[in-house]
């Protein structure tokens, strides 16, 4: 296993179990005390863990994850999520996808569309739209590239998206807080704000573990959001105040 995926692992076994130990870590994953405590380091480096004496806990305030690492957490949920958003889309329909690792799942499911248009800051997406074999406009805003991301930011960027007007953009979150709203660690948020602005509906996807968290940077409020994805461990409180917004709530279940 490679390093990067079994720090992603690593973080899904914190969130399913809380606290634990660096032995039992070394356990679950059958490897060497000096390979879980490398990963561990670079999990800190990351702000992504906390290190205690002897143990290690998820930092709820975890920073701005790598998109290659972020596409390897929770995956099942997020192809779950995604594949219910896809579901949404029709024939015709001009669409933004922002550079979230859950919206990158819906690349896949847009293959049996032949008139439709995508505008991405996101590489990763542009790279797979172009292997589909169907009939798509694709648009790039240009920019700056970031690649802890793998997308395009800056002026440019968000200048471009407001020389356009979408159907619906899908967007992912870090964390969403039922007051500040929609955040984000990555610091260059403007191109996302600037998406939002350009959709006549929002579609937030997140799976269950980004409720609660209020990372630093806020894209819109919960205001703005027209439907939320979610998978089935969404607490029901939750849900309730998200409808109680006007927000249309799709849980997704479990295969």
């Amino acid at each position: 296993m490679k390093p990067i995926q079994r720090q992603a692992q690593i973080l899904e076994y914190l969130q399913q179990h809380g606290r634990t130990t660096v032995e039992a870590l070394i356990a679950h994953f059958n490897t060497t005390g000096t390979t879980i405590r490398k990963d561990l380091t670079r999990l800190q480096q990351e702000g992504a863990v906390i290190r205690t004496y002897g143990g290690v806990m998820l930092n709820r305030d975890e920073g701005d994850q790598p998109i290659d690492r972020k596409t390897l957490i929770n995956t099942e949920k997020k192809k779950r999520i995604a594949a219910r958003a896809a579901s949404l889309i029709s024939e015709g329909d001009s669409l933004i996808f922002d550079a979230g690792s859950t919206v990158l799942q819906m690349v896949p499911h847009l293959a049996r569309f032949n008139n439709i248009t995508v505008m991405t800051n996101s590489l990763s997406i542009v790279n797979e739209l172009v292997e589909l074999d169907n009939d798509q406009v694709i648009l790039m805003p240009g920019g700056t590239y970031r690649s802890t991301s793998a997308s395009f930011h800056g002026s440019l960027a968000e200048s471009a998206f407001t020389k356009f007007s979408f159907d619906t953009l899908f967007i992912g979150a870090d964390g969403v807080d039922m007051s500040a709203g929609v955040t984000t660690f990555n610091e260059v948020f403007a191109v996302s704000q600037a998406m939002c602005h350009a959709a006549r509906k929002i579609v937030l996807l997140v799976d269950a573990s980004k409720f609660g968290r209020r990372s630093p940077n806020v894209v819109c409020s919960l205001d703005a959001v027209d439907v939320l994805i979610t998978d089935s461990d969404i607490p029901p409180d939750i849900a309730a105040q998200l409808e109680a917004k006007g927000i249309e709530v799709i849980i997704v279940a479990d295969d």
